[in-house]
């Protein structure tokens, strides 16, 4: 397989669920500014919506939106045990905090990247991102490790990704012990060491 990414955005999680499964895989870096690839590919004949990220399959079929990544590399490699068994309460769960953490926590963050947003416009995407940690910090404040069944699962790399850009946007993660405490346990584990390394984030 082979996932087109842009350092630090949300194929990260993706990036971290394929490192979590300890089998082979491809990355290749996207300017979807220019819409091309690393090596020069026209993105759009890969990926017509333009944006990342893209998981090119064996078969050489392009599956795109990260949550939907997100759950084929957890069921295409089920040995990982990165999502509780289809058709389970805990699986409903997942799919729930990959949904809010997609329509809810990453669309809060949008004004915070986005070229031309004013200081006001800023300021109230911090105030709506804030309003969106104080809902996950309630969660984690029981002292859980994880999202979900008391394991490690996509929706928690998904989580972690978008949660660290706080760091990049003016957002102070110490007002929220129990995330910054969940983001540092992530940020530890092997895959995601390895999957920021490769996207040249950390040395």
């Amino acid at each position: 397989m082979k996932l087109y990414y842009k350092p630090g955005a949300c194929p990260l999680a993706s990036h971290i669920a394929l490192q979590e499964t300890g089998r082979p895989f491809e990355i290749e870096a996207v300017d979807t500014a220019a819409g091309r690839t690393e090596g020069g590919a026209d993105y759009l004949a890969i990926n017509p919506k333009g944006y990342v990220p893209a998981l090119r399959l064996e078969d050489g079929s392009i599956l795109t939106e990260g949550p939907a990544i997100l759950q084929y590399i957890a069921d295409s490699h089920s040995e990982a045990g990165l999502a509780p068994a289809t058709g389970t309460f805990a699986r409903a769960r997942m799919q729930e905090q990959l949904n809010w953490i997609g329509t809810e926590l990453h669309k809060a963050f949008g004004p915070l990247f986005r070229e031309g947003t004013s200081e006001a416009g800023q300021d109230e995407a911090r105030v709506a991102v804030a309003g969106k940690f104080d809902l996950i910090e309630t969660q984690l404040e029981d002292g859980r490790e994880w999202l979900v069944a008391d394991q490690f699962s996509v929706a928690d790399a998904y989580l972690f990704v978008v949660s660290n850009w706080a760091n990049f946007t003016g957002i102070d993660l110490a007002r929220w012990p129990y995330l910054a405490a969940f983001v540092s346990r992530t940020a530890a584990r092997q895959s995601a060491q390895a999957a920021m390394r490769a996207e040249g984030l950390i040395q």
